[in-house]
């Protein structure tokens, strides 16, 4: 029995047609040809580092170009303009001496004031009355707070009481202190205390409940005790709310005094400026306030002060 060989069908298609070559006998010519065709088309290409000059500017950071101007330039520009423009309304008339007096004549009044003697000694009245009631203040506000925040007795006990006598204007109380202490001293000290009290409070009340509690977890798992615990956690953590507190104490301490040495008063800042008023004299009037916001800076200047050098530890954003 032969077995034969049938022939290839005709029907299915010859890749080397297909393809128009033959497998058994490339064309290295034309793929020759093809290859030297497409490098003469293709764009001629360039090292950038090389041929690349372009004309351009260093990128500056802005911040760097802010810091070419110095600080102190930056923080006077508004306030000389101010006076400037101040001084010119007050020369061409439009700002009269009755309305407002010009810059020029209240330097020459706080000159007089000066030599004479009577702005040093109420500035010297006045501090002491802001001194006097923001101890006392700071003394309560703290005390409360402390009780208030580390002991949920305390807190059922003082919350609500200082949370009713806040609401309360603390300038309506005036005419209450007045009966009650006499026209001396003592009302005058009692309105400032009572101002930088609640400030205080609130600060230092939401500082010590705002500790984060992985903190004191922290902490007694290290094995420190409650006095341990409030001294070396949750004092430190509340330690910048209750300067917070303190800062918006001491405005509060400057308004209080405002009103309390314009009512039945016969010495201070504020005496003089009540003795401006009935002679009309804007001048004295725009020194003494001067005065007040000259000393209620320089006493936000110390607590900034103190709050730098107490909270070294807090990394904080200064700004760009």
């Amino acid at each position: 029995m032969s077995i034969s060989h049938a022939p290839p069908d005709s029907s299915e298609p010859d890749i080397s047609s297909i393809s128009g070559t033959s497998s058994a006998s490339p064309a290295p010519a034309a793929s020759a040809a093809f290859a030297a065709s497409a490098a003469s088309a293709a764009p001629e290409r360039k090292d950038p580092e090389v041929d690349l000059d372009l004309d351009l500017e260093p990128i500056v950071p802005r911040s760097s170009r802010r810091a070419r101007v110095p600080r102190w330039l930056r923080r006077t520009t508004g306030p000389v303009l101010l006076l400037l423009l101040w001084q010119l309304l007050s020369t061409t008339g439009v700002l009269t001496s009755d309305i407002l007096a010009s810059p020029g004549r209240i330097a020459q009044v706080a000159g007089d004031l000066v030599s004479d003697g009577s702005l040093p000694s109420a500035m010297g009245t006045s501090l002491q009355r802001v001194a006097a009631g923001l101890l006392l203040g700071t003394v309560v506000g703290t005390g409360l707070a402390l009780v208030s925040g580390l002991f949920r007795i305390g807190e059922d006990l003082v919350d609500a009481p200082v949370q009713m006598l806040r609401t309360v204007p603390f300038v309506g109380l005036i005419p209450l202190f007045i009966i009650w202490f006499g026209i001396g001293e003592a009302p005058k000290i009692a309105i400032i205390t009572l101002g930088v009290t609640f400030p205080l409070y609130l600060n230092v009340y939401a500082g010590i409940r705002g500790v984060d509690t992985q903190l004191i977890e922290a902490g007694e798992s290290l094995g420190l005790s409650r006095r341990g615990l409030v001294r070396h956690v949750i004092l430190p953590g509340a330690l910048p709310g209750a300067m917070t507190g303190l800062r918006y104490s001491l405005g509060i301490a400057w308004l209080a005094l405002v009103f309390a040495e314009q009512i039945n008063a016969d010495s201070g800042i504020g005496f003089l400026m009540v003795q401006a008023r009935d002679f009309l004299r804007t001048d004295v009037i725009v020194v003494c306030l001067i005065v007040y916001a000259f000393l209620g800076l320089l006493a936000d200047f110390v607590v900034r002060t103190l709050e730098r050098l107490l909270l070294q530890w807090r990394p904080t954003f200064t700004g760009r």
